[in-house]
């Protein structure tokens, strides 16, 4: 749905869901920007084209963006992404508020939570999430 809703096509290269394969164990994790309350892309990226919309989702303006991949290698859980096709960094902008991911998420493993809803709890996941997928990356 990522692809779709942004560009029209089912391509997984221009999705900002990405899917951990755990194969041995029969276990798919999606993984998508956790929109961190302190964003390192946000933080290196040397045009500020990366900033926080009124939906608290962190995005990148395109007009602003020079394409220096900074974001891209800066993401602890590689999050930002560069699109070969459309010569583009990308990441999860939260479609404007209304994730179709977790919209059209049936089975329910991709769900959408209000920001400013249980904030402390969502932020000791997603800090737990940065401090295993760190230790993957090295």
């Amino acid at each position: 749905m990522c692809s779709f809703g942004h560009n029209g096509v089912f391509n997984p290269r221009l999705s900002s869901v990405s899917v951990i394969d755990y194969p041995e164990s029969a276990v798919t994790i999606p993984l998508m920007c956790l929109q961190c309350e302190d964003a390192v892309c946000q933080n290196v990226c040397p045009v500020g084209a990366i900033y926080r919309d009124k939906n608290d989702a962190v995005v990148i303006d395109p007009a602003k963006c020079i394409v220096c991949k900074l974001c891209v290698n800066a993401c602890p859980l590689g999050n930002m992404k560069f699109s070969p096709i459309t010569r583009s960094v990308f990441k999860c902008d939260l479609c404007g508020g209304t994730p179709q991911c977790a919209r059209y998420c049936h089975a329910g493993a991709i769900v959408y939570v209000d920001p400013h809803e249980d904030s402390d709890r969502k932020k000791r996941i997603a800090d737990q999430f940065k401090e295993a997928f760190s230790e993957v990356k090295s």
